[in-house]
């Protein structure tokens, strides 16, 4: 666990591969104080994978998840002062933003 791990209560590692486990919010990621601004970011973008293959998964007939989850964590990544660069996201139907595709504002 990292030296952030250790002073905030939170297994960082986690927190970055699982984020809905860690903070069950977008908004949550964007408030806690023990994370880096990049740490953040890292976690809300592999949140947004997730989160886009619900919605084809929605779209493909399969029970509903949380319908407005990914425009949340998109408005999280904006709180964050990024913007996403829809034309650099990955070529599958869940997208995906690769870390080239989020820029500061």
């Amino acid at each position: 666990m990292s030296e952030i791990g250790r002073t905030t209560g939170i297994d960082v590692d986690k927190a970055l591969a699982d984020p809905e486990s860690v903070f069950g919010t977008p908004e949550a990621v964007v408030a806690h104080d023990g994370l880096t601004k990049d740490q953040k970011v890292e976690a809300l973008r592999r949140w947004e994978y997730d989160a886009s293959e619900i919605c084809v998964a929605v779209e493909e007939g399969m029970p509903d998840g949380e319908r407005d989850l990914l425009r949340r964590i998109l408005l999280a990544l904006d709180a964050l002062g990024v913007e996403v660069d829809v034309d650099n996201l990955g070529p599958t139907k869940q997208h995906g933003i690769p870390r080239s595709a989020v820029k500061p504002k």
